[in-house]
């Protein structure tokens, strides 16, 4: 069997997890040794056999970043004829999917990363582009043999979002973790390197790691910071920031927390993995404010790394992060007009401050959580099992 699989992201560039999860996938895929597994991602040449990268269309560079996604959809689909299944992942692979299977008639499965509907807020981001990409995205899942949900609340989000869809062709395959390549490190060398960042190993510490963009929640969760006790670290893993707004938004409350309290560390680059991990295995709670999200890959890497996370309870979170044994989810009313806005913003702060503070108050407890955290990553979202229900659905779809 020859799948292609497509995705904007592939390593060395990921910025979010649906890069980590294809990478991850197509790993454990290849790894089974019967299965011809083929890549074609975005950006600039890599060097890993079997693996192809399609770069921007010069005739396009000045042009809405939503044409130039479809431009570099139009260049690669005509390289997937011959496969005997599409495999997409995000709208911005979504189209290349389907004018493939278009032209080849072979399957197209698509996974269901993020949904268009659901972030709103991307009109601040795209503009016009915005209504381009959902019509990409709608266009391909309506058409697609297969689509796959990280999670059960995902699926019933696409559900909702996309009516039309036959409920049987919606399966739930969850994220995954490498529990080998994700594991807590508090070697002298870990431990230097969360001291080269400006946080103090021996002091209770908050960690945050995610993008700045709307779904993530990053304002509520420094407003809510404000409230910890004296004396915890914030440390925050926050970059690549959708629109200069909320990048503004969260500098000025990054502003204001700093002058009232110590220990608000900032980091806005994208970090490699090693010292991800030394971060968070430094840490005394995971911070996961998301108003939307799909699973939350970092909570998985967080609990991998022996560290409990305090969440929202949204989305696929709750099929993760279990209450009171891994960590705390923490309740949110949310207005239903797909911008997953608390109907009490205040409330939905002050909840999240009081979750964070009894997580740091009870250090003994949240290492109790954090080993159960770890536990249940290892146990239940192993890629190998993933690899094989995705397999499964290949199966299916190809019948």
């Amino acid at each position: 069997m020859r799948v292609d699989i497509l995705s904007k992201e592939y390593p060395p560039a990921i910025y979010g997890g649906a890069g980590v999860h294809v990478a991850e996938l197509v790993r454990a895929l290849r790894a089974r040794g019967d299965i011809d597994v083929r890549v074609r991602c975005f950006g600039a040449p890599r060097d890993e056999e079997g693996t192809t990268a399609y770069a921007d269309l010069p005739e396009l560079a000045s042009s809405n970043p939503a044409l130039q996604t479809l431009g570099v959809d139009l260049t690669l689909a005509g390289d997937c004829v011959g496969a005997d299944l599409v495999h997409s992942h995000t709208w911005y692979a979504n189209f290349g999917g389907h004018v493939a299977s278009l032209l080849g008639g072979m399957p197209h499965v698509v996974t269901a990363h993020s949904l268009e509907p659901m972030r709103p807020w991307k009109a601040e981001q795209l503009g016009g582009g915005y209504r381009v990409s959902s019509w990409a995205e709608r266009t391909a899942y309506e058409a697609a043999a297969g689509v796959v949900a990280v999670s059960a609340g995902m699926r019933e989000d696409i559900l909702k979002s996309y009516p039309s869809l036959d409920p049987g062709r919606v399966h739930v395959v969850h994220n995954g973790i490498d529990s080998e390549l994700w594991a807590a490190d508090r070697s002298p060398a870990a431990r230097e390197t969360v001291i080269r960042h400006g946080v103090d190993p021996d002091r209770p510490a908050v960690v945050f790691v995610g993008r700045i963009t709307r779904q993530k929640g990053l304002p509520y969760l420094l407003r809510a910071c404000a409230q910890l006790p004296a004396g915890v670290h914030l440390v925050l893993c926050a970059g690549a920031p959708d629109t200069p707004e909320i990048l503004a938004e969260v500098e000025h409350l990054m502003e204001g927390l700093r002058a009232e309290r110590e220990g608000v560390v900032w980091i806005p680059d994208m970090l490699p993995r090693a010292e991800v991990i030394a971060l968070l295995s430094h840490g005394t709670v995971f911070a996961c404010p998301s108003v939307y999200e799909p699973l939350g890959i970092v909570n998985l890497e967080a609990m991998a790394c022996e560290l409990p996370v305090v969440a929202t309870a949204t989305g696929g979170i709750p099929e993760v992060v279990v209450d009171g044994e891994t960590g705390w989810l923490v309740p949110i009313e949310q207005v239903q007009d797909g911008t997953g806005t608390p109907v009490d913003p205040d409330r939905f702060v002050d909840d999240l401050a009081a979750a964070l503070t009894n997580a740091v108050s009870d250090t003994e407890r949240a290492r109790r959580f954090g080993l159960a955290g770890r536990q249940r990553a290892v146990d239940s979202f192993s890629w190998g099992s993933i690899g094989e229900r995705t397999l499964e659905v290949y199966r299916q779809v190809l019948s």
